[in-house]
């Protein structure tokens, strides 16, 4: 029998994905699901083979500087690698893999939910009936605004962003998109979708914007300060891809003048910490991160890090690698 490769699950995981870990591998895992310190990260990739990350460890240059020469793979659980230095993983020829596809859906509906939640001020509503102080029905209490017959401008038409534009169609929002490249014009088509070659022209005429693009360096507050006011006052914003695309305190400053007429963030720029102004204001949906929680697509997350996991084992050629060129 050989010997099974050393492995080091940094969160806790479905149980289902930590029982099939451990009968393929030498699992270490992380019951009490507290993030890993520095110092512990640190020990991981000079104990292990194969380092299972999530969004919440940070593994930079200087930690993987301080792997062994038996660490190779750095096979994360999620789809996002921005919490990974993949130039310094590529200098360590330590191969880095993702879990695509499978959380497409989840986080599809999720944006849908905030996009229908935050112009009609569902967040509001819900707190003020838990809250006790709701006192009846009256004919110009809590009003929004519909969703129907409104302009969707999608940034990033990748998986997502098109489950998104197809969700969107059902609610009869109008698509338009701006993405680095433009997409085939039969997927366009599909979806009727409008393309939007500058961003600043296409904030300029949405009435909602739904950021779903990756986080990257040309990324990094994409939609500046600058850019923000380019929206018009009756817009809202939706954010459930990285919270560092959008200048928060930006953001913040322009959600309390009324330039922008509500947010619905499911991720933060400095989460877990959120902005405290944020907390306090009617006008904005919070969620903590929950972009792709379903038991469902969190299995399935699993599940695709383990093919990639055996793969890379079986013939160093695992499926989702992710390359420094293709970001």
């Amino acid at each position: 029998m050989s010997k099974k490769i050393k492995v080091v699950v940094t969160r806790k995981l479905p149980d289902a994905v930590e029982t099939r870990m451990m009968e393929l591998f030498d699992a270490t895992l992380n019951l009490d699901d507290v993030a890993l310190t520095r110092e512990q990260l640190i020990e991981a990739v000079q104990s292990c083979e194969i380092l299972v990350p999530t969004v919440t460890d940070s593994i930079d240059a200087e930690i993987i500087e301080a792997a062994s020469n038996n660490m190779k793979m750095l096979a994360n659980f999620g789809n996002g690698v921005d919490h990974i230095d993949l130039s310094a993983a590529s200098k360590r020829n330590i191969v880095v893999t993702n879990t695509p596809d499978v959380l497409t859906e989840d986080t599809a509906d999720l944006t849908m939910a905030l996009i229908l939640m935050t112009p009609r001020r569902l967040g509001r509503a819900e707190r003020i009936l838990r809250s006790g102080k709701w006192d009846g029905w009256r004919p110009t209490s809590l009003m929004g605004h519909r969703i129907h017959d409104k302009r969707l401008g999608i940034i990033g038409l990748g998986r997502i962003g098109t489950a998104v534009a197809q969700r969107a169609h059902g609610f009869g929002l109008s698509v338009h998109y701006h993405n680095r490249h433009r997409v085939h014009e039969d997927i366009e088509a599909e979806l009727e979708a409008t393309y939007w070659e500058s961003l600043d022209q296409m904030l300029a005429h949405m009435d909602i914007i739904s950021v779903t693009c990756p986080s990257t360096p040309a990324t990094y507050h994409l939609l500046s300060e600058r850019r923000l006011k380019l929206m018009q006052s009756h817009s809202y914003i939706v954010n459930t891809s990285r919270g560092n695309i959008i200048d928060e305190t930006a953001l913040v400053a322009l959600l309390e003048a009324g330039t922008i007429a509500g947010a619905g963030l499911d991720v933060f720029e400095n989460e877990p910490a959120v902005h405290p102004k944020l907390l306090d204001m009617e006008n904005v949906v919070l969620l903590p991160h929950v972009g792709s929680a379903t038991f469902e697509g969190r299995i399935a997350m699993g599940e695709r890090a383990i093919i990639n996991m055996k793969v890379f084992v079986d013939s160093d050629n695992p499926p989702d690698r992710v390359l420094e060129t293709l970001l």
